[in-house]
Parts: structure tokens; sequence; C-alpha cells
């Protein structure tokens, strides 16, 4: 399959288990760098089955796009709040329920809640990073 289905068909996967889960939270992973509990890899886990090819590639094209959102993540930015709304999809796809609801609150109160925005993504970002190296 190639890297577009599958990321595509992880997102089918994730949308359906948070269908089926809303208002489930899953383990807390808390990281050795300090990310505490930025991302719930049990759950990410859980909804591939524990693939970790499919979880490799879904935390790589993650990181990919957090490259792109960090710039548009700034009040000057119009379409802050569109990218606001992408990432807390992207998030919660990956159990990142933190950077979620920064996301979803920035949305409902303005462009003063992006720095919990840009801050929570740093932190997922790390505890991905820490996960790849763990391996």
């Amino acid at each position: 399959m190639a890297p577009a289905a599958r990321a595509r068909k992880i997102r089918e996967i994730a949308a359906l288990a948070r269908r089926v889960g809303r208002g489930r939270k899953g383990q807390v992973n808390v990281t050795s760098d300090g990310t505490g509990n930025a991302v719930d890899f049990a759950y990410l886990e859980g909804f591939t089955a524990g693939d970790r090819q499919v979880i490799s590639e879904v935390l790589a094209l993650f990181l990919q796009q957090a490259e792109g959102w960090v710039v548009s993540l700034r009040a000057a930015d119009a379409g802050w709040r569109d990218v606001a709304h992408t990432i807390k999809g992207s998030a919660r796809g990956i159990g990142a329920n933190a950077l979620a609801d920064a996301c979803a609150r920035a949305e409902a109160e303005g462009e003063g809640g992006l720095p919990a925005v840009r801050e929570a993504l740093a932190r997922t970002t790390a505890a991905i990073a820490a996960y790849q190296a763990r391996g």
C-alpha cells in the first residue's frame, strides 16, 4: 500500500476508534525528557494494532506536517484558526489530546491561545522524537 493510501486508511481507522471510544481516556505515557502526557502512545498503538511500520509512518507524517504548522501559528497569519483546527484533528488521531485541547481552546478564545498551542506542539513533537528514539 502506498504511503498516502496507508495514511488515509489510518486516519479512517482513527476516526472510527474515536467514535467508538469517545470519552475514554487511554494510559498516560510519561517520557524521560519531561514531555509528560503529550502523547498517549498506548492509544496510538491500539488503533494501529501495534503495527510498528504504520506507527512510524503516521508519526513521521505528523512531524512533517508540524514543521509547516509552526510557521502558521502566528496571530499575524490570517489562517491560524484553520491551522489550529487541522492540528486538533491530527493530534486526536495520534493520541495527543493535550495538544488537541489547546487547539480547541485557541479556536474558541482567539489568538491569545496561540502560545499554549505552540508550547503543546513542541511538547508533542519532543514526545514523538523520544518515542521514535526508543524504537
